[in-house]
Parts: C-alpha cells; sequence; structure tokens
C-alpha cells in the first residue's frame, strides 16, 4: 500500500491522467468477463457429476408408454454423483415407486442405477451405480448462502442433456409443501432457469460447491425456482444409505388447523391462538390408546406448544419413537393432558 501512495505521490502535473486510472473501477466488459468465468469453472467443475436418469414406472392413466416396456411409463430427471462409490442423490418424485432407473453420465456411459432409498416428505431420494472413473461433486453448507449470491444450475431440461443455468438466491428459508403434505423447511429459492427435468439435479455455487438440489417450479410464475438445502440432503442421504428410509414418529390422527376463541385462549392459559383439530383417530394407534377423541384440539406436546399440523410435524421425529409424551388438547372447551407414545410411521 506504502509503494501505491509513493507511486501517486509522485506523478507529476503532466501525468495526472496515470492517478484516475488507478482509480478508476473495472468496465462492464471486465465484470461480464468475470461473472463468465465463475459460471465456466462451476460448470465444468460439476457438469461430469451429473446424471440423466430415465426411469420406468408402472403405467398409469395419462402417461405416455414407451412401446420397449408396454406396461410402463417412462420419465426422465437429473441426479448427481455425490461419493465415489457411486452414491447419487436426487428428488424423489423422479424415481418413486421406480421398476427400472437407468443413468447417463456426461461421457455417453449408461448404467442400471439402484434405489438405495427415496423420502417423499422431503423429495430427495438416493440411487446408486457400479461405475469406475466416477467424479464425485462436492456438498457444500447451505448456511452460508446469501441473497443476491450466485447460483449455477446443472440438469436435464426436457432430456437436453448437462444443461447449465446461472441465476442468483432470491430467498432463503422459505417452505415447500411436499406431495405427502409435510412441509420441507430451508428451502432455497433462486431465479437461475429450471425445467421439467431439471429436478434432482444440483444448484452449485461459483466455486462448484453444491448447495442445493433442484426441486420445484411454479407455474406459469417466471424465474421463481426452488432447491432442497444441502444441508437438508446431507442428512437425509446418510440415513438413506443407513437405513433405506427416514423413521420418524407418528400419533395416527388426521387434523387441521383451527383458530381458538380468545376466551378459550385467556381462561386456558395457553400462549397460542390455534390448534389442530383431530378429524379422525386411526384404530389401533397410539392416539386411540391413548384416549384423544374426534373433536378434540391439541394444543401442546411434551411440553412445546403446537400451533398447527406443521407445528405437530417437526415435533414427531425419530428420536420421538416409542418415547411416552404428554400430549396437551382441549375437550368442550377445557384444558386436559394425556400420555402417548409414538410409533415409528409407516408411510414412505
Amino acid at each position: 500500500m506504502e509503494a501505491v501512495l509513493e507511486r501517486v505521490s509522485n506523478v507529476s502535473p503532466a501525468r495526472s491522467d496515470e492517478v484516475v486510472s488507478l482509480a478508476a473501477p473495472p468496465s462492464d466488459d471486465a465484470l461480464l468477463d468475470a461473472y463468465s468465468r465463475a459460471v465456466i469453472t462451476a460448470a465444468e467443475r460439476v457438469s461430469a457429476s451429473v446424471l440423466n436418469l430415465e426411469v420406468h414406472q408402472p403405467n398409469e392413466r395419462g402417461q405416455a408408454i414407451d412401446p420397449r416396456f408396454p406396461h410402463q411409463a417412462r420419465g426422465h430427471g437429473s441426479g448427481f454423483i455425490f461419493t465415489p462409490d457411486g452414491f447419487i442423490l436426487t428428488n424423489s418424485h423422479v424415481v418413486h415407486n421406480a421398476s427400472k432407473i437407468e443413468a447417463t453420465l456426461t461421457d455417453g456411459r449408461r448404467f442400471q442405477a439402484d434405489l438405495v432409498g427415496d423420502d417423499p416428505e422431503t423429495d430427495l431420494a438416493v440411487v446408486r451405480i457400479e461405475a469406475a472413473n466416477l467424479v464425485p461433486a462436492s456438498l457444500g453448507d447451505s448456511q452460508t448462502l446469501r441473497v443476491g449470491q450466485l447460483v449455477i444450475a446443472i440438469g436435464n431440461p426436457y432430456g437436453f442433456q448437462c444443461t447449465v443455468t446461472a441465476g442468483v438466491v432470491s430467498a432463503l428459508g422459505r417452505s415447500l409443501r411436499s406431495r405427502t403434505g409435510r412441509l420441507i423447511s430451508h428451502v432455497i429459492q433462486t431465479d437461475a432457469a429450471l425445467n421439467p427435468g431439471n429436478s434432482g439435479g444440483p444448484l452449485v455455487t461459483s466455486q462448484g460447491q453444491v448447495v442445493g438440489v433442484n426441486t420445484a417450479i411454479i407455474l406459469p410464475a417466471q424465474g421463481i425456482c426452488f432447491a432442497i438445502a444441502a444441508n437438508t440432503a446431507k442428512f437425509v442421504a446418510a440415513r438413506l444409505i443407513r437405513d433405506g428410509k427416514i423413521r420418524r414418529s407418528y400419533i395416527g390422527v388426521a387434523g387441521q388447523d383451527v383458530a381458538l376463541q380468545r376466551r378459550v385462549v385467556r381462561l386456558n392459559g395457553l400462549e397460542i391462538e390455534s390448534g389442530v383439530l383431530v378429524v379422525s383417530v386411526e384404530a389401533q394407534s397410539p392416539a386411540e390408546k391413548a384416549g384423544l377423541q374426534e373433536g378434540d384440539v391439541i394444543v401442546g406436546y411434551d411440553d412445546q406448544p403446537v400451533a398447527g399440523i406443521d407445528t405437530l410435524h417437526q415435533l414427531l421425529t425419530e428420536e420421538r419413537v416409542d418415547v411416552k409424551a404428554l400430549v396437551t388438547v382441549l375437550r368442550h372447551g377445557e384444558k386436559r393432558t394425556l400420555f402417548i407414545v409414538p410409533q415409528e410411521s409407516r408411510r414412505q
């Protein structure tokens, strides 16, 4: 810094233009070149890890039929290798109930993939191929992302293999409803263009770190796309590899969110103004054994307030399977407490 200051101070009046040039900001061309280099570098680092997944499923009415497999429907999606021994992350909705999965690498090699496990409630799945010389992508820390940060999406929209799009992180901490109805938290919103077939592909930073798994778009909106955070994917992938599924607890009720009357809230000393109305109770379920009834309103679980179904889902984790807990309900406007022992959820 001293050398620069000395050089500036010694410039003669006749060469004052040199001082101006030292302080001038980078040109637009230089900035665009830097942007281009960042996208190119990220794409080159990750593209070899991205696969095109061709998925065969039992045919359902309205789906196109592959003539080679007349009783099956065929779909396409994306995935990416994240371990050297061939484990691949993708979306659950890409491979769920698949009878056959074929994976094609960017170098043209084609392999049959085996489903390791999938979790519809986070829309994540792991499949595996047996192949040599695989290039795994590096999973980054999605918590370090910032709104406005450059991100690059790589996938196979409409079967166009290894397509690259770029954009920014539009928002963090979004919530997205999975097809099972459960809320997925910590979702990344981006305007990097996604299309059908991008599902399961990586969302990466300019350094080539995978920070999300591309999963959804909103139609007919433009530039509103979503990715499951990499930190969520790390946890889910580890459990799927270990157990083939994600263990969660359940109590066996169908419910809906309801607002509580202020009088009821005040009389019962509640911290919340809503709860979960029990619409039905499953036979032989933990809820039935605990004495829950239709018409009860769940307002607390294990000393935690329950303002709605999403809160209850978040509390019913793997750690609570077979662990006795106190559930607080309103019955005919009066607060009651019941003991309940959640069981492992059988829904996959």
